[in-house]
């Protein structure tokens, strides 16, 4: 939606808080499918529409008579984006589960936690956002992308165990070089490394350092006002807790912006861990641009890539209530008002207008 697209959600009448935190920029349509003429609504703007993005576990379209088969009678350029957690295939595909669970099959929850702890998910961005969310949208661009080929569409099985395994491709080829023989949080990039860590400030605030390369760790190690030849190698990881405990000692000594200060412009790749709030503030991303208010001044990311010929122009508009666009999107896809009539009265659909408090 951000970047052009209309974006039809087809909400449900009980649908939780209705989903308004993904909301943004896009129309609501309350539809029950679990009628008949409910799933020939959605058949009928499936007919006219580039991409249909559906949740559910594998089935639940087929017995709703909405499954690809049937879609792309009516309209063989259809994309049909099937976005699950364990795909629409194999023992799991028709159990419940979460971001963590999609995860931990995915292998790469073994990877992250601190040393001696149990794994942890980090919030739900891997599965559902990044493997999910995201490999199925580019799935579906590069499916929008063969259609102008082929002039037609095809099924996308997008899931978020593959799609976060797909994701780590990268632990799995560099394992094979050694960069993760130690236990979970002892390797380079997983917190064991005293130069690859966060730190506690003076004023309990955070700073996260990330000076791998050697030129990039001396800039650190003056910084932190201490000398490389009084220092055991960088790379001796048998020295690493011990150096983590010394780093860690220095960095109490200052607060968050006095470190600022000292690293602020260097490449020594030391930066401040900056909260929600302070984001928006920081002088980097107030030169970008990179946060927008909309005008219930909530704030967001601004979208992102940048792209120089069609950038991102994400709506500031409140997001749409529960079914509030029910009635013109099915006048756009060619219902008439008779027909509307009807399927209120059946409660086929539902409608949700703003009203004025006078």
């Amino acid at each position: 939606a951000d970047f052009g697209a209309q974006v039809v959600r087809v909400d449900r009448r009980d649908s939780p808080g209705g989903g308004s935190h993904l909301a943004r920029g896009k129309r609501s349509l309350v539809l029950d499918l679990k009628r008949p003429r409910g799933a020939a609504v959605l058949r009928r703007l499936c007919a006219r529409a580039d991409v249909v993005l559906e949740p559910f576990r594998p089935g639940v379209m087929e017995k709703l008579q909405l499954g690809p088969e049937i879609l792309h009678q009516e309209n063989p350029k259809l994309i049909y984006a099937r976005l699950s957690g364990f795909g629409q295939s194999g023992r799991f595909s028709r159990v419940a589960g979460h971001d963590i669970n999609y995860l931990a099959l995915s292998g790469v929850l073994s990877k992250i936690g601190r040393s001696g702890e149990n794994p942890y998910a980090p919030l739900n961005l891997l599965a559902d956002f990044g493997g999910g969310g995201l490999m199925c949208a580019l799935g579906i661009v590069m499916a929008l992308f063969e259609r102008t080929r082929s002039g037609k569409g095809q099924v996308i099985d997008a899931n978020m165990v593959e799609g976060t395994a797909y994701l780590s491709s990268f632990l799995w080829k560099t394992q094979k070089l050694g960069l993760w023989e130690q236990p979970r949080g002892q390797n380079l990039l997983d917190g064991g490394a005293p130069f690859y860590t966060t730190y506690r400030t003076a004023d309990g605030e955070f700073m996260a350092v990330g000076a791998i390369e050697p030129q990039f760790y001396e800039l650190l190690i003056k910084g932190l006002g201490l000398k490389s030849d009084e220092l055991p190698h960088q790379m001796s990881m048998t020295d690493w807790p011990e150096m983590k405990k010394k780093f860690a000692d220095v960095f109490a000594k200052k607060t968050k912006a006095e470190w600022c200060q000292i690293f602020d412009g260097t490449d020594a790749c030391v930066t401040p861990v900056l909260t929600f709030e302070e984001v928006v503030h920081h002088a980097h991303n107030k030169e970008r641009g990179s946060f927008i208010t909309d005008e219930e001044q909530g704030v967001s990311p601004r979208p992102a890539p940048l792209l120089s010929g069609t950038p991102a122009i994400p709506s500031s508009k409140r997001d749409p209530l529960l079914g509030e666009h029910s009635e013109e999107i099915l006048k756009e896809f060619g219902f008439n008002q008779e027909e509307i009539d009807q399927l209120y009265s059946d409660k086929i659909i539902e409608s949700n207008k703003l009203k004025a408090n006078l």
